[in-house]
């Protein structure tokens, strides 16, 4: 009777092992398909994808995780397809580096520009005032021009 009761119990799990596995492959080929781009789309991942080779994509990532390749050898195997562009993020290496510098690089020139014009603006703010020959000047010019009526000023 206990031989019969361990093979009950092993029928009655043995598709929860599987399920969970099942369930383990799912999760890999989804993380897979979001970290390569659909070659006809360039925009999209091939997890977003309708193209229908992104379908086959998605059909031979599954495909070789069921043959138990690992997702590095995965991802290699569609680079070495279609090349370094079918990864989401491309990776650093001397043809990529501008993709990786560029964005930094044109942040900082804008921050340098704008602190050159701001420091330019302030500069020519911070003059400093009028000498005292220059404030005699100009106050014996208003005190004159006072004195003489204007055309809005006569009836």
């Amino acid at each position: 009777m206990k031989p019969w009761s361990l093979a009950l119990c092993a029928a009655l799990l043995s598709p929860g092992v599987f399920a969970a596995q099942d369930l383990d492959l799912e999760a890999r080929e989804a993380a897979l398909a979001a970290r390569l781009r659909c070659v006809v789309c360039q925009n999209q991942t091939v997890a977003e994808s309708q193209a229908p080779i992104a379908k086959d994509m998605r059909k031979e990532i599954a495909v070789q995780l069921a043959q138990g390749r690992s997702d590095a050898e995965v991802v290699a195997f569609f680079e070495q397809r279609y090349g370094s562009f079918v990864r989401y993020a491309p990776p650093w290496k001397p043809s990529t580096w501008v993709l990786w510098c560029a964005p930094f690089v044109v942040l900082l020139g804008g921050l340098l520009l704008l602190w050159r014009t701001l420091r330019r603006r302030h500069q020519s703010v911070a003059r400093p005032g009028l000498s005292p020959q220059e404030r005699a000047r100009a106050q014996a010019w208003l005190e004159n021009r006072q004195d003489t009526p204007t055309p809005e000023d006569r009836p």
